[in-house]
């Protein structure tokens, strides 16, 4: 699978439309392609939405490092870009990828994985893989 063809003016026209906050960032949404399952939600700043959009490999803005996170660098667990959609207010993007392994650092397949269940939050989802094996250190 392939990057979309995005041409420049298109391009241009995608980061002219993008309201950040005041830091830069805009929230990113991230559904697979062809479930419709909802993965992660990350930021991008906009180097990491030019370099999505040019390699296709979907790169966010990590707020903790303050560093640009190309999702699977270290995990292996690749993001590929397959359309990107901007909301009407222009302030969140949604990002339809085609997800290589898990989304979430906790080894489940999306960080969607906790919901209000009888008196308690429960996890409703186990994990698929372990969390320490994601990451070689």
């Amino acid at each position: 699978m392939s990057a979309p063809s995005i041409s420049v003016a298109a391009r241009d026209a995608l980061l002219a439309a993008i309201k950040p906050d005041t830091a830069g960032l805009i929230p990113a949404i991230a559904q697979q392609h062809d479930t419709g399952e909802v993965l992660m939600m990350a930021w991008m700043n906009s180097e990491s939405l030019a370099e999505t959009l040019t390699t296709g490999r979907v790169c966010y803005y990590s707020r903790s490092r303050r560093a640009l996170w190309r999702k699977g660098e270290t995990s292996g667990q690749v993001q590929k870009l397959v359309d990107l959609r901007l909301d009407c207010d222009g302030d969140t993007i949604l990002l339809l990828v085609d997800q290589q392994g898990v989304a979430c650092h906790t080894g489940r397949r999306n960080c969607f994985y906790r919901a209000p269940r009888g008196d308690a939050l429960a996890n409703i989802a186990e994990p698929l893989m372990d969390p320490e094996a994601l990451y070689r250190k």
